[in-house]
């Protein structure tokens, strides 16, 4: 699972590509046309772990944009992963403006219980289509990441999976407690007893 901790966004631009992943798209335009919903980049390591690139190129529909590129940072394999496992990611994703070798960035920080974070309205398409900007040069483009992991940490955990009770199955434990009013610890515990093979 990931873990939200702040959730912290910024803008950026870097005189440097993205040190983990470039994602280079030649025709985009013909992703949009052809109404290609996503776009999910190949797998790439990163601070131990793998990711992909997500990109919606005319938004993501299921979050009701439509007039912005959306882009995202997917975590694409947990399967070594534990029961328990958090990962504390800082991530950035870039897009390259062709014209000063500049990347445009934002970046985010955080931790939750989903796999995929990123920006529903990371750029929008009238400024990612002009050609002055120079983020859609000769119909290609250039998005990018960076992946930080801050830390990752393994808890224990249990699972409880409760049974529906009948009459036939209702067993009862009485715990008499002598002299209640004059204890003096905090804590007492009762004797360990046994329903259904449980302790």
């Amino acid at each position: 699972m990931l873990k939200l901790l702040l959730t912290a966004i910024s803008r950026s631009i870097s005189h440097v590509p993205p040190a983990h992943f470039l994602l280079k798209i030649h025709e985009f335009s013909s992703l949009v046309e052809n109404e290609l919903e996503i776009y999910e980049s190949l797998e790439f390591d990163a601070g131990g772990h793998k990711w992909k690139l997500v990109v919606y190129p005319n938004g993501n529909e299921n979050k009701n944009v439509n007039d912005h590129i959306s882009l995202y940072l997917e975590m694409a394999d947990t399967s070594s992963l534990g029961f328990g496992w958090e990962v504390y990611p800082i991530f950035r994703l870039f897009v390259l403006d062709q014209n000063k070798d500049e990347c445009h960035g934002k970046r985010r920080r955080f931790h939750g219980l989903k796999l995929e974070w990123g920006f529903d309205q990371f750029i929008p398409l009238e400024e990612f289509n002009d050609a002055s900007n120079g983020y859609l040069v000769d119909d290609t483009c250039v998005f990018g990441a960076e992946v930080l992991v801050k830390e990752r940490n393994k808890c224990k955990g249990e699972c409880l999976s409760m049974t529906k009770l009948t009459s036939a199955s209702i067993y009862k434990h009485v715990w008499k407690i002598e002299n209640f009013s004059k204890l003096e610890a905090k804590r007492h515990e009762s004797e360990v007893f046994i329903v259904r093979d449980q302790k």
